[in-house]
């Protein structure tokens, strides 16, 4: 079994930061490309932010300058650095990553997502 656990989510004022963490545990041998998704209400979910295991990454263009996503590979753990925060960015906020197994199987998995209110 693979859990992924997010943390770090909140209420926060625009302008302001909040980072998020993605702890990954269980049967893994490798960890591929991890991502953060996010869903507002009424919206389909969309990739926010994107690394590979080589370190490349990528990014909506509406998070451009104000997000950066980061992985700790040793920690098996990815965070996103969230600035600048604008109500617009309210969601709930999901990291994915693709995991191979011990048994050499590769499989997608979800985290359970972590609410970000951006309000006054």
């Amino acid at each position: 079994q693979v859990q992924l656990v997010e943390s770090g989510g909140g209420l926060v004022q625009p302008g302001g930061s909040l980072r998020l963490s993605c702890a990954a545990s269980g049967n893994i041998f490798n960890i591929h490309d991890m991502g953060w998704y996010r869903q507002a209400p009424g919206k389909q979910r969309e990739l926010v932010a994107a690394t590979t295991d080589g370190g490349r990454t990528n990014y909506v263009d509406s998070v451009k300058g104000r997000f950066t996503i980061s992985r700790d590979n040793a920690r098996k753990t990815m965070y996103l650095q969230m600035n600048s925060l604008q109500p617009e960015d309210t969601a709930v906020y999901y990291c994915k990553a693709v995991i191979t197994n011990w048994g050499g199987r590769k499989y997608d998995y979800w985290g359970q997502g972590t609410q970000v209110t951006v309000s006054p």
